[in-house]
């Protein structure tokens, strides 16, 4: 037996022998271009990610050569224009995030705060200048950036923050702490929303900046091939320049949360995909008893069965997300249904991949325990699972229960 988990190592989940077939052939509906940047992105998750991410998981570490890797690729901020962005279409990032994730989460998640939580309002809220200076960096991935949003005491209800960025002569004074910072922690700029004359503003701060504190949060029991950070920020003094002139109040961080939670809704289908493979692939290979595969069981049947449904169920959400998201018809309670659906079928595929590799599941060299550790924090982050439950509840009934 220890063979066949020797085989699933040096094989990707695209070369497991076809665990389930694509029941309403959804690839039907993808373009050449948009096939192309899925295939491309799946060999650099086999080629170049995977040899990596065993010992950047076991030493909590992201690799420091992805960046400028996934930038090469035309990955970040693909679905954008201009400034040397690939300009792709927002299915094709779908796709993208999909086999970023199935490598792993962290990966997927670097991806998303550079291109959605970054780049993204930059392109959107930024000056001109702003734009000439960040955004050829960051999508080349010669600049790394995070997101300042969740603090100590404001996490699902961001409009508590207590970070204020104070106006003073030629600038800003900015002051307070943000947790939970993707890439934070090897940064180059941070995006940071902070209350400044009564609305909340958001403003690049070169993370080099004087008075600045960061640290590594930690040690985690889930996303560990991704580092999180925390930063202080002691009367930092800021240019006019740093303000994001574009926009104004909560409108900022929240429609910057919609394009992550689109790239979340796409990406955890690739999580899903790969622990339905192995586990599928394992009962076919796994006899017991009198020689019969654990496949040919009922009970097993039916949790993969059930898998299946739930994971075709996001397939075809996911790819009707898109089709709204480029053709400008995108909601964002359609994001927090997709969001919170995705993300809690992923979760309930990978724990159950886990139930039927039984022992085996939790060596990491088998995947799925990682993908579930992960997955927890996913249901988590982007609004919890709750939170996204009362976006609906409140879009159904019109009464705000939050």
């Amino acid at each position: 037996m220890r063979g066949l988990f020797l085989w699933l190592r040096r094989h990707s989940a695209s070369t497991i022998d076809g665990p389930m077939r694509d029941l309403f052939a959804l690839e039907r509906h993808f373009t050449d271009a948009e096939r192309s940047i899925a295939e491309s992105t799946r060999r650099f998750v086999d080629d170049t990610f995977r040899p990596l991410l065993d010992d950047a998981w076991e030493h909590g570490t992201f690799p420091r050569e992805v960046p400028k890797a996934v930038g090469a690729l035309g990955l970040i901020g693909c679905n954008l224009h201009g400034y040397g962005c690939a300009n792709l279409g927002d299915v094709a990032y779908g796709l993208a995030c999909r086999e970023l994730e199935r490598g792993d989460s962290g990966l997927r998640s670097f991806v998303s705060v550079q291109s959605s939580l970054v780049l993204w309002p930059i392109h959107t809220y930024g000056s001109q200048e702003q734009k000439e200076r960040w955004i050829p960096g960051l999508r080349a991935g010669e600049l790394v950036g995070c997101f300042g949003l969740t603090e100590p005491d404001a996490g699902s209800n961001p409009s508590a923050m207590t970070t204020t960025a104070e106006r003073v002569d030629g600038g800003w004074v900015l002051s307070g702490e943000k947790r939970w910072m993707t890439n934070g922690t090897i940064a180059d700029v941070a995006l940071v929303w902070a209350k400044a004359e009564g609305t909340v503003r958001g403003f690049l701060v070169p993370v080099q900046t004087a008075g600045i504190e960061r640290w590594t949060l930690g040690p985690k029991l889930s996303f560990r091939a991704s580092e999180s950070a925390a930063m202080r920020f002691n009367d930092v003094r800021l240019g006019d320049d740093a303000l994001l002139p574009g926009v104004k109040g909560m409108k900022g961080p929240l429609s910057c949360l919609t394009q992550a939670r689109y790239g979340i809704g796409w990406g955890v289908l690739g999580a899903a995909e790969e622990c339905l493979d192995i586990a599928t692939a394992y009962t076919k290979n796994r006899r017991q008893g009198e020689g019969k595969p654990l496949a040919g069981h009922q009970l097993v049947q039916a949790k993969l069965a059930e898998m299946w449904t739930e994971l075709t169920a996001s397939q075809l959400f996911a790819l009707e997300l898109g089709r709204h998201k480029q053709a400008g018809t995108l909601e964002p309670v359609q994001v927090s249904m997709v969001k919170r659906h995705n993300v809690h079928a992923a979760l309930q595929i990978a724990r159950t991949s886990r139930e039927l590799l039984g022992g085996n599941g939790i060596l990491l060299e088998n995947r799925v325990m990682r993908h579930a550790a992960n997955l927890e924090t996913v249901y988590t982050y982007e609004g919890t699972h709750d939170v996204h439950t009362l976006v609906l509840g409140h879009e159904a009934t019109g009464y705000a229960a939050y």
